[in-house]
Formats: structure tokens, sequence, C-alpha cells
């Protein structure tokens, strides 16, 4: 189960990473939003609202989740790099998955908000200096972490749900072919 829930593994941080390494980091954000049209690119919308796990989340329920999410460390990290070691809001995303926007909007005002949003967030990252990573905020789960460790964090979280939706989706065109096989 573990693997199917987490496909890449569990959130392990780099403690104290090197400016390439926290470069490297940096430069898979771009990258995020043009991977996510490429795999949903000719799904269905039944197949938009197929679950990568029993009582998992749908891909569109998946990509509306990365919105809001994004939306949500963006805020946390501006506020880390302005106030002393604020406390980082939480959400309860099972909840929010459940609301009506994640069924009703269309997923690319969440994919466009999304590149709007990494935009924002790539200009501001770039003109920090190594010990801006070293502000620090503090979360209910995790206790005080630094930027660093946002940075990450936030880096995992859209390769591990893009890890979910590529297994949804690769699972659907096996289902697909073995249909049309004769």
């Amino acid at each position: 189960m573990d693997a199917i829930r987490y496909p890449i593994g569990s959130f392990t941080p780099h403690e104290e990473p090197t400016k390439e390494e926290r470069q490297q980091f940096i430069g898979q954000i771009p990258a995020i939003v043009p991977t996510l049209r490429q795999i949903i690119m000719n799904l269905t919308p039944s197949e938009l609202d197929a679950s990568y796990r029993e009582g998992g989340w749908s891909i569109r329920q998946i990509i509306h989740h990365l919105a809001d999410n994004d939306m949500n460390a963006y805020l946390r990290f501006k506020r880390a790099l302005t106030e002393d070691e604020p406390m980082a809001s939480s959400y309860r995303e099972d909840l929010w998955a459940e609301l009506s926007d994640y069924s009703e909007v269309p997923i690319e005002n969440s994919l466009t908000l999304l590149e709007t949003l990494h935009f924002r967030f790539l200009i501001l990252l770039k003109e920090l200096k190594p010990e801006d990573f070293q502000r620090t905020m503090r979360t209910q789960v995790l206790g005080s972490i630094t930027l660093d460790i946002a940075l990450q964090r936030f880096v995992w979280h859209n390769r591990h749900h893009i890890a979910q939706i590529t297994s949804i989706s690769k699972r659907e065109m096996r289902s697909l072919l073995e249909e049309r096989r004769p």
C-alpha cells in the first residue's frame, strides 16, 4: 500500500543543501505544470475521475489539491521571510477535496493558477540569499522547519502527486489496451 500511496517514497529532507543542490530543487519547479499537462493531455473526463488507489483522490482532485497546497505553501514561505518563525496555517485537505470546486471547476483553471503561482514563486526564490533559506516557520506536525526544508517539501509534494497521476494514467492505458485486444 505504501508503494501505491507514496510512489516516490516518503519525504526525506536534505538538512543542509549546498547552493547548487538548492538550485536543483528550484530548477524542478518550472517543469511541474508542463509535466502535468503532458500526463493528462489525452485523458477523458471519466479517466480524470479515476483514483490512484481504493479510497484515494481522483486525478481531478489531485490537480485542484496541488493548486490549493501550492498557494498555501507560497504564503507560508512569504510569511517566514517577513515574520519571525510564524506558525504556518494548516488546512483539512481531505475536506477541501470534497468541496464543490474540486468537482465543478475545470482542471485548466487550477493548472493556470499553478503556472502563475510558480512564476511568482520562482521570481521570489531567485532573489533570495542563502541565509534567507535558514529562516524558519513552525508547523503543527513538523515543528520548526527552515525554508530550505519547506522548498524541498514543496518540490517533493508535487513530484509525489505527479507520480500518483502517472500511475493512474498508465493503469488506465493498460486497461484500454486490454479492452481493444481481440
